[in-house]
């Protein structure tokens, strides 16, 4: 701890300010870890306290308002790219939508303590039209409750914080064996995940430019990307259809008998495609899935086009 103090001590409070900022703009910086140690280096006199509080709220809402603003002017890219992630990004978009207008004005200010949506919130609310100076009003609350909470137990337990951290070395040795445990945790769990899919039945597989051959020839392509369309400049490719996979057993979808059609999404390892190739399948239609799906499309130079107004499915919005 009193190396920590001297470090912030000795380089101003850059430090500080930066762990905040960069944890605001979704770096997996530790800012609570510093807002603790400069409450700490608060109570030996080595920083000064209204300079520490303001710096760090001023960072933290810097951060934050740029992903207000990101997540406003590009739309709902920026979550795609936060989601990505998740192996379905699409899904994970429409809860994070859906769960922060139920909750978005609570959640704006207790975000900060939630891993995850201390990130995710500022740019939904952007997506979503929430009015300026709402979610700035809204997130100088949930920014300031959450630098003064950790800054406070820093500064009133520094004597503690000191004793836990004189075994800094070997804390530092489990903190290691602990990362490495969960970093082989997180690979098994993947390797589970790809045997459990290798183990299903297999599917066949289409490069873009052999589907897109097979579109000229009179070739059905559909989209079967998880949840609709979110995004008024959503584009799919071009001449294909919509195929929801949550409603395959209720579709009345008439798939041409004996011909082979195409299947696409936007999934990691195309993971609705397959799921929707493997239903297909068990009714007798012949399916293979875009390998890459519509990332690939693009990447090949393939033409695409706009979503038709009236199946955009529109989330919800507090504008």
């Amino acid at each position: 701890m009193e190396s920590w103090i001297s470090d912030l001590a000795a380089h101003g409070y850059s430090i500080l300010y930066a762990a905040v900022f960069l944890e605001a703009v979704g770096f997996p910086v530790p800012a609570a870890l510093a807002l603790l140690i400069a409450g700490a280096a608060s109570a030996s006199g080595s920083l000064q306290a209204p300079y520490a509080l303001a710096g760090a709220l001023a960072a933290m809402l810097a951060g934050d308002t740029l992903m207000f603003l990101m997540g406003r002017y590009t739309g709902w890219w920026l979550l795609g790219i936060l989601c990505r992630v998740s192996l379905n990004p699409e899904s994970c978009i429409l809860r994070s939508a859906d769960s922060f207008y139920r909750r978005g004005r609570m959640l704006l200010v207790m975000a900060k303590f939630i891993p995850g949506i201390n990130t995710m919130a500022p740019p939904l609310a952007g997506c979503m039209s929430m009015r300026f100076a709402q979610f700035l009003r809204l997130d100088l609350a949930g920014a300031a409750l959450y630098i003064v909470a950790y800054f406070v137990v820093g500064f009133a337990f520094s004597d503690a914080l000191e004793a836990v951290t004189r075994g800094y070395r070997t804390f530092g040795r489990g903190v290691s064996w602990v990362v490495l445990v969960l970093i082989v945790g997180y690979v098994a769990l993947q390797l589970r995940r790809w045997i459990r899919e290798r183990a299903l039945a297999a599917v066949a597989f289409a490069i873009p430019s052999e589907a897109a051959d097979a579109l000229g020839a009179g070739a059905c392509i559909y989209d079967v990307r998880s949840h609709g369309y979110f995004d008024r400049k959503a584009i799919r490719i071009r001449g294909s259809r919509r195929l929801d996979p949550h409603t395959l057993h209720g579709s009345s979808e008439e798939f041409p008998a004996g011909q082979l059609i195409f299947v696409y999404c936007t999934c990691v390892r195309e993971a609705t495609s397959a799921r929707v190739a493997r239903e297909l399948e068990k009714n007798g239609i012949r399916v293979a899935v875009i390998k890459g799906g519509l990332r690939a499309w693009k990447r090949a130079g393939l033409p695409v086009e706009a979503v038709p107004p009236g199946e955009v499915a529109a989330l919800p919005a507090f504008g």
